[in-house]
Formats: structure tokens, sequence, C-alpha cells
């Protein structure tokens, strides 16, 4: 691992922590967990200060290196993440600053980097999850449109979203990798439902997709017809490239705060959980460090993050997940509580073994594209 500061990364760092400094207080209340038309004011009101201090593309346009120090120390000051607009900001920006042409840069990479314009992600479908080019959405050319059928769930902020990154079926009869076409859906078009799912942590931050007879431009596809797969594959390596870079951070904060507690409550006289609190410390330090190698190897290579993301992507999913049961452990009967934090944070953990691709497929890219292994049958 080769990645180094050099002193206009460390310039970066100064100027960075110094804008932070002054702009957190001027931050307006958190809006209630569950007020999403507030939750998206304030999310995109804390993307239009980074615009307008000149931070907003820092996730396409500067190095891996500056993205990296970017994403640690705005979660180190507690600033706010991308909330709402993610997807917008951490895949379909990306992708579209990738892949898109020179008209369709122009068209939506401005609007998010400004906070105007809020993206979800119309993937998963009910019988298409993990096993994502199974997919069935169908999308019918009709002269300079296409007509989209079908349904998409688990979309993340749908109810507050103008687009939506969407896979459609444009050859059913191609192999199912090769008939695929990803379209930018406006999300206020005719025919297009939203219903929203409210999952176990509370607050209904997932919608089901319905779409009936949707008529798509042919001029927002982004790449060429059938070949969405390959773009795709662009999507997800950002979305398990860097973009839990900074949740990396908040666990070794967390877990900061588990040893304070557990000294103060006594549990710090436990072995076991010295030592489970220990290996945790490891884990997310190693992972932080394999974080710092994948940046390194994309800024070498100048391509977008590699597989080395799904093996990233894989162990920080469980190392999650024990971390809040060590909180669990940590804080007994207190974290219970179903309007605290802590609850919310450790349902929030069960899902990503399965979110941003499920650790089994995470485990098929590993064994396949990294050590060569064939495919089962």
């Amino acid at each position: 691992m080769d990645l180094a500061y050099g002193e206009a990364e460390e310039d970066f760092r100064r100027r960075l922590r110094q804008w932070l400094a002054g702009a957190l207080p001027a931050l307006p209340p958190k809006p209630a967990p569950d007020d999403w038309p507030a939750r998206r004011a304030y999310d995109t009101g804390w993307q239009r200060m980074l615009y307008d201090a000149g931070y907003a593309d820092v996730h396409w346009e500067a190095s891996p290196t500056l993205r990296l120090i970017f994403l640690e120390e705005t979660e180190l000051a507690g600033a706010p993440y991308v909330g709402a607009n993610f997807v917008g900001l951490l895949h379909a920006g990306p992708t579209i600053a990738a892949e898109g042409t020179a008209a369709q840069r122009e068209r939506w990479l401005e609007p998010i980097l400004r906070g105007d314009e809020v993206w979800c992600q119309g993937f998963s479908e009910p019988g298409a999850g993990s096993d994502l080019a199974s997919l069935r959405t169908r999308a019918r050319r009709d002269g300079d449109a296409y007509v989209v059928t079908g349904s998409k769930i688990w979309t993340s902020h749908a109810e507050v979203a103008d687009w939506c990154e969407l896979l459609v079926r444009t050859d059913p009869g191609a192999p199912r990798h090769r008939g695929i076409s990803w379209l930018a859906l406006p999300m206020d078009a005719p025919g297009v439902t939203v219903r929203p799912l409210r999952t176990l942590a509370g607050p209904a931050e997932f919608a089901e997709v319905f779409l009936d007879e949707v008529r798509v431009p042919v001029a927002n596809r982004v790449g060429e017809e059938n070949d969405g797969w390959r773009v795709t594959l662009v999507t997800l390596s950002y979305e398990r490239g860097t973009a839990f870079a900074g949740e990396v951070v908040a666990c070794r904060r967390v877990l900061g705060e588990l040893a304070r507690e557990a000294r103060g409550n006594g549990r710090w006289d436990d072995d076991a959980l010295r030592r489970r609190l220990g290996r945790l410390a490891a884990e997310f330090r190693a992972l932080w460090r394999l974080t710092q190698w994948n940046v390194s190897e994309a800024e070498a290579t100048g391509a977008v993050p590699g597989t080395g993301g799904s093996v990233f992507k894989l162990r920080y999913s469980h190392a999650r997940q024990e971390l809040y049961d060590a909180a669990a452990e940590v804080l007994g009967p207190g974290c219970l509580d179903l309007d605290g934090a802590w609850t919310a944070d450790r349902l929030s953990s069960l899902s990503y073994t399965i979110a941003a691709g499920t650790s089994q497929i995470q485990r098929n890219i590993v064994a396949e594209r990294i050590l060569g292994l064939p495919k089962g049958r």
C-alpha cells in the first residue's frame, strides 16, 4: 500500500478542517428521521454549502486520495453525510461522469452537485435482488422513447427523488447480462407510482416503484443499448469502492465511545469483552488500510474502484454487525430504547450484508474475479 499524503493533500486537509469549523455551527437542527421532505431539504442544503465552498465535486473530480481525505475529515468533524441524495452523489453522478455523453453530463451533473436534484436507484426487483441480471422490467423501443413496464423494490428515497437510475431489459432474447440498458427515469413521468416501505428501524427510507407504460426518452440512456450491465458494474464499483469510507471512520469513533462507556459502567473488567473490542479495533483499522489500498490502486491506474471494493464490502458488512452486537453487550438494556440512536444503528446494521450487494454475491466476485476459481454450476 503506497498511498502517501504530500504537501498538496495536507494543504487540502487543513483548508477543509478550517472551513468545516466555520460551516458546521451554522447548520439548522436536524429534522425528524421520518420527515423525508425536511431531510431532503436539510441534506441538499448542506450539499449547496459544499458547492458554494468548492467541495461539491470531490466525489467525482478530485483524486481518490483527496476524496478519501474529504470523507475522513467530514466524518471526524461530525458533518452531515450525503443523506437523501447518496445515489446521485455516489452512484448515478460518477457513472454519468464516466459513461455519459457531453450533453448528459451537462444536463445532470451540475444539478446534483448544487443539491437541486435528488436521485434514487431502481435496480432490485421482487425477483431480482442478489441475482440482479435476472431483472424483468421491460423497456420497449417506440421511436425516440422507451416504453417501460415493471416494478422495482428497495428504491432508496424514491418518495423525494427527481430522477432514478433505472435498469431495464431492452432485449429479452439476449443472454441475461447482455440485454440490459441503463436509463435515467424522471420520477414525475406519467405511469410512475411510488409506495413507501417502512423498515424495522422505523423510517420509510425505501419504496416500491411501479412502472406502467412509462415513456423515457432514448436520450436518457447512459451507454449503448443492451450494454447496461457493463455500465452497471461501473455504478456498483463506486458503490462498493470508497462509498463506505466515511462509515469506517464512524465505526472507529463508535468503538471509542463503547470503550469509554465500558470503563464507566464496570464492563471493562470483563476480559472477554476487552478482547472483543480490541479485535474489532484491529478489524476497522485493517478496513481503513484496505480502503487506502483501493484508493492507491485507483490512483495508479486512473480507473474506477476495482474488485478490491468487494473484498472491503464483504468484511465491512459483517464487522459492522459485530460492532453493534458488542454495543448491546456493553450497554445492556440501555440499547433497547426504540427511539434511541443505538437501537436504530443496530437494526440498520442488519441490512449491510444485503444492501449494495449481498455477502454471497461478494464472495462469488472474490472467488471468480480475484482468485480465478471456476463458476459454480
